[in-house]
């Protein structure tokens, strides 16, 4: 049986390097970090029966030119790359665990809440280039916090948020009620969450219902001190509406650690000062990526019934 990885981060993590050789007789890395269009993909996957696949777009044609190939096990948590229509019509599984990361990225929401709301990164930046401007913004404790999806990583967001004592808004497509009153959120529009919340973080799945949800209308519903967070997917967020909003102060700030395009080639946006870019890590710690990778060779071996 062979098996090929796609994800350059998970190629060159020596834990799941060992779990790979002692696992898998014959196996494909990725470690020259080669990201994958169409025709490269069909190619790299060749005559594989299981793919470990991170960010690549698996789509019909990739399937239908992959003939061999038994099982697609997801390194990440979203499933948004993956037609899993076209997977069940040609019976080939999916192997997917949800939540795997939602540690890493919570912690990184928190931190980025934090160092937006008291401007660290913004006077950082300031002091570096010889700028001494004392201005310590505001603290997370008892802002609002308006939460726009309430899945794995949105209920981490939320377990790691209670010592802060916020007054949490939620919105969420899936009725949560009994885990809304436990937890003491309350459940409102995605236009109240706009309007009222000091800080607005976005953990929903890529679909058209939620492409560009956060655009010039809802930008312009914020609070001119509010800050915005999007550590789920670039489309989510339309970037040009977000620059125009930075630039001329209709919000406080934001973060994002996901792109419309990756790497990025929006200089002017990334430029912007009271705006944090990350490049995707944010379920890439080093605890993360090895749950995650642990996690996608186990639906491999279950699959074959491997030890």
């Amino acid at each position: 049986m062979k098996i090929v990885v796609t994800s350059p981060s998970f190629s060159k993590h020596p834990m799941l390097i060992k779990d790979m050789e002692d696992k898998f007789d014959n196996y494909v890395l990725n470690t020259k970090g080669t990201r994958f269009n169409e025709d490269e993909l069909i190619e790299y996957i060749g005559d594989a029966q299981a793919v470990i696949i991170g960010l690549d777009q698996v789509t019909p044609r990739v399937l239908d030119s992959c003939p061999n190939l038994k099982i697609v096990s997801k390194y990440g948590v979203g499933l948004d790359n993956v037609n899993v229509l076209a997977c069940k019509e040609r019976k080939i599984a999916i192997g997917w665990t949800g939540g795997v990361n939602k540690l890493s990225v919570a912690e990184m929401v928190i931190g980025n809440a934090i160092s937006l709301l008291r401007k660290l990164y913004y006077t950082s930046n300031l002091l570096k280039n010889g700028k001494w401007k004392k201005n310590g913004g505001k603290q997370l404790s008892e802002t609002v916090i308006g939460v726009i999806g309430v899945g794995h990583i949105g209920k981490e967001v939320i377990r790691l948020l209670k010592p802060f004592n916020c007054n949490i808004l939620v919105n969420d497509i899936i009725e949560q009620d009994e885990y809304y009153k436990k937890n003491g959120l309350t459940n409102v529009s995605k236009e109240e969450i706009y309007k009222r919340s000091d800080v607005i973080t976005i953990h929903t799945p890529l679909t058209d219902d939620t492409k560009e949800m956060i655009n010039a209308s809802s930008l312009s519903l914020m609070k001119n001190d509010a800050v915005i967070i999007n550590t789920a997917r670039g489309l989510l967020v339309n970037l040009d509406d977000l620059e125009v909003a930075l630039k001329t102060g209709s919000i406080g700030g934001a973060a994002i650690d996901v792109y419309d395009l990756e790497p990025p080639i929006r200089n002017g946006l990334i430029a912007i000062p009271n705006l944090i870019n990350t490049p995707h890590i944010g379920g890439n710690s080093k605890e993360a990526v090895y749950a995650m990778g642990s996690s996608a060779i186990e639906h491999v071996c279950k699959f074959f019934d491997l030890k």
